[in-house]
């Protein structure tokens, strides 16, 4: 009766173990599914939110500086003539510095200001059926910035027609961004280029104009 009763207790204790590891993987690997599911579809809404937000902040930033500042292009560069020719194009260092110090810093604040905005989804619209798109409760997007933005100037010389010159000089602008809805956070690096001030000039641009203005590059 003693060994029959441990046999019994052994198969129960066996049929408990293998019944375990059949719950925790089948728990795993539904649990996997799912994540693979949800998390490319959640990361793609999520970038392209993080992405617009960013660019409406970034440009609005831009804009309300050049406007406040009246910024033109003789704030970065002087035209030299000799003899009626064009004998150089100086950029103007201090000026350069202070606008992409001042502008960085209202960016910044922009995005700052801008924290923990957010947008709506439907968790239907994660899976990759037509079926729940659009349905079910919704989940938070959330933005923020993950750190300090940088602004960069960049100079471009571009033949503008018979001897005439287009200067061009743009900033380029980089953020990184966090989006994070429940379970998840990804993180978004965006960058655009906005045209500052632009002069058309006539006659030819000496060459070593062009690789002096190289360093704002």
């Amino acid at each position: 009766m003693r060994r029959h009763t441990k046999r019994k207790v052994n198969s129960k204790g066996v049929f408990i173990f293998v019944f375990l590891v059949f719950t925790i993987s089948a728990v795993i690997f539904i649990t996997s599914r799912i994540d693979r599911a949800i998390r490319t579809p959640a990361q793609m809404r999520a970038e392209q939110f993080a992405e617009k937000t960013a660019n409406e902040v970034i440009y609005t930033a831009v804009s309300d500086y050049l406007s406040k500042n009246n910024v033109s292009y003789s704030d970065f560069a002087a035209v030299l003539y000799n003899n009626g020719k064009v004998s150089s194009i100086e950029a103007i260092t201090p000026n350069i510095n202070k606008i992409q110090s001042e502008l960085t810093l209202d960016i910044d604040r922009k995005l700052q200001e801008s924290a923990d905005s957010f947008c709506t989804i439907p968790i239907g619209s994660l899976s990759d059926s037509y079926l729940f798109a659009g349905k079910g409760p919704e989940l938070k997007i959330r933005i923020c910035p993950a750190g300090h933005a940088s602004v960069r100037l960049k100079s471009d010389f571009t033949s503008a027609g018979n001897n005439q010159t287009s200067h061009r000089i743009s900033a380029i602008i980089e953020a990184d961004m966090i989006s994070s809805i429940p379970l998840y956070s990804f993180r978004t690096k965006v960058s655009f280029e906005f045209v500052i001030a632009e002069n058309i000039i006539v006659g030819d641009v000496p060459m070593f104009s062009h690789a002096a203005w190289n360093c704002i590059r």
